[in-house]
């Protein structure tokens, strides 16, 4: 595949938005632990270890670890399905139910809704089984 079909590739756009969602999680974790721990801790060093206490700060820090988990996966069978030619299909729904399903964990976390919480990632988690699929056997 050259360089310019691969820039048509919708998996393409679908990284460049998944970085935005990467950078949601660290600025949502960082303001909740500021505006709990401080500007001057913020500032500094941090050698002290010192972890915001908060249910709200805490939730983000899990939030965003756990969306961590499960990016690497994400943009690996998003840019093997880009560079196999892939533009449609499984691969292309399963991305957007993985994407779909990160966004929506973060208010439903935050909340503390438990069950539905899980269900969406376990959503996530057949977007990527999807991809998977989609690309082994394609």
């Amino acid at each position: 595949m050259d360089g310019a079909t691969l820039a048509y590739s919708p998996f393409v756009l679908l990284l460049a938005w998944s970085v935005v969602l990467l950078v949601v999680h660290i600025m949502l974790q960082g303001h909740l632990a500021t505006r709990e721990l401080g500007s001057k801790w913020n500032a500094g060093p941090r050698d002290d270890e010192k972890k915001p206490k908060g249910a709200l700060a805490g939730r983000a820090e899990r939030a965003s670890a756990n969306f961590r988990e499960t990016y690497p996966a994400f943009v690996a069978l998003a840019a093997a399905a880009g560079l196999m030619g892939i533009t449609s299909g499984w691969a292309l729904i399963g991305a957007y139910v993985w994407f779909a399903c990160r966004i929506v964990y973060i208010p439903l976390y935050l909340a503390g809704v438990p069950y539905v919480r899980s269900l969406v990632w376990l959503g996530a988690m057949a977007g990527l089984l999807a991809m998977f699929i989609a690309i082994v056997f394609a």
